[in-house]
């Protein structure tokens, strides 16, 4: 069943327009009498009835309030290295769809990709839209947050997490998975990610410095596209938040 997220609080009828309203009616041509699933900002999902199909508006009648909750109970922050291509478009949408709350695009040391302001915002627009598009696919309760690109100093100001874990390819020590065995109660991590050239020895410093914890993810050393998606999916794993 289709989901889609009204940003106005919940009511028994309720109205999907913009760019929903013309999915709805022009490409999936749903009509009055069809089912879908919906979203309020106030944290409601319900499945609703259409029941009237204009224009450019789509009114649904709530028909069933959903209690199970599609979130983890663990809050996951990714601080992402900006990184090549269309590789944060991937990183973005898979990165919602395992369930992962705030992504963070972060200018780092070894950063290849250097965006100006203007051309940074349309990319962070772009971004959330992603963000969108794979909370209805994946029936996220949320729509996760892509906040705007900034330096790591600047992103870890938002850091209020329980745990921050720096993914650091020269850690030999201290492994990911007996920092999460310690902290099974955890209820928000942050997850600092390097571009294709890793973190900078400055960056890490900095990081422990605010809590951090540095951390290495095995013998093979992964793509930054790759990195960031295991880390978050450990993070699911030892909090139970994968399976039944």
């Amino acid at each position: 069943m289709y989901r889609f997220f009204i940003p106005r609080p919940f009511k028994q009828d309720m109205q999907i327009t913009g760019r929903d309203a013309h999915h709805i009616i022009d490409v999936l041509r749903m009509r009055q009498g069809e089912l879908v699933q919906v979203v309020t900002d106030d944290g409601i999902s319900f499945t609703g009835e259409i029941s009237v199909v204009e224009t450019n508006t789509v009114t649904v009648r709530a028909k069933e309030i959903l209690r199970e909750s599609h979130e983890p109970d663990v809050r996951i922050s990714l601080f992402q290295g900006l990184v090549k291509g269309d590789k944060m478009d991937l990183i973005i949408q898979k990165a919602v769809e395992i369930g992962i709350t705030d992504v963070f695009p972060v200018t780092m040391d070894h950063s290849v990709v250097v965006l100006e302001a203007a051309r940074a915002e349309k990319k962070t627009e772009r971004w959330q839209k992603i963000a969108e598009s794979a909370a209805k696919q994946s029936k996220r309760d949320i729509i996760p947050a892509v906040h705007p690109v900034t330096c790591l100093a600047k992103a870890l100001e938002w850091n209020g997490n329980d745990l921050l874990l720096i993914a650091y390819e020269s850690e030999n020590r201290v492994s990911l998975k007996e920092v999460l065995q310690a902290h099974k109660n955890v209820r928000s991590v942050g997850i600092i990610i390097g571009p294709e050239g890793g973190l900078s020895s400055e960056e890490v410093e900095e990081a422990v410095r605010l809590g951090g914890v540095s951390v290495s993810l095995g013998r093979r050393i992964l793509r930054t596209e790759t990195a960031g998606l295991v880390v978050a999916t450990a993070v699911l794993y030892e909090t139970d938040n994968l399976g039944i």
